[in-house]
């Protein structure tokens, strides 16, 4: 592992257009943001979980569930604010308290369908592929994209003149926003969660569903039920 412990650090601020108070929203049962501190502190390779948040409810829902506080400034909780402002702040305070990480694992609270052996694979595919930063990817086999705007209309990836068969294609990776590594170095130097040499980590395209409008909440809960959790 580079240089240091690695942390999981999760972003949940209170205000939601979409889903009022969707980071505590009831998830099979449980919070939503519950979901995603579970994957993390069973990943083998992560040291601690942290949630930076504006909210109290949430960090001592957080707490709760073992993960550790940092309360967030509310000038970093706005709807402009980034998750790299929020991120690269939580580092200072860890760093603050002691805590030194060689790298950072930024989960995304509205992606429960993750397991823990997604964080472990992209921890290993970080060190293998020599990253300053990675993200979480689903892969795209057949795909036919097109793409409308006010001055055409045309596909993307294929000549629908010679489509080719489906073996042929190569395939095309959906940045799924589950999860990033990154140095803090890294996040520091360029201002982004992806800098330097960029690397990729799989995961199943089903996973790549996260929850920003309240009928996500029931598309993911079926596929959670379904995929990920074991029969009551």
């Amino acid at each position: 592992m580079t240089g240091g412990p690695l942390i999981a650090l999760i972003a949940a601020r209170g205000g939601s257009k979409g889903v009022p108070g969707k980071n505590l929203a009831p998830f099979c049962g449980r919070p939503l943001l519950e979901w995603s501190i579970e994957q993390a502190l069973e990943a083998e390779p992560v040291d601690s979980v942290w949630v930076t948040s504006d909210d109290d409810e949430i960090l001592d829902a957080a707490v709760a569930a073992g993960a550790n506080p940092v309360k967030r400034p509310p000038e970093l909780a706005t709807d402009e604010s980034s998750s790299e402002d929020a991120w690269l702040h939580a580092i200072d305070e860890i760093e603050r308290g002691g805590t030194r990480p060689g790298l950072v694992c930024a989960l995304q609270a509205t992606s429960p369908l993750r397991a823990p052996a997604d964080i472990e694979r992209g921890a290993a595919d970080f060190e293998e592929q020599g990253c300053d930063s990675l993200f979480s990817a689903g892969e795209l086999h057949d795909f036919l994209i097109w793409r409308r705007d006010e001055q055409e209309f045309g596909a993307v990836n294929y000549d629908p003149e010679n489509r080719g068969h489906r073996h042929e294609r190569t395939p095309w990776y959906v940045e799924n926003g589950s999860f990033y590594i990154f140095t803090p170095e890294s996040i520091r130097a360029q201002g982004n969660r992806l800098g330097g040499k960029v690397g990729i980590t799989l995961m199943e395209l089903w996973k790549s569903f996260e929850i920003d409008h309240p009928e996500d909440l029931n598309v993911c809960e079926l596929l959670m039920r379904s995929y990920r959790l074991e029969p009551a």
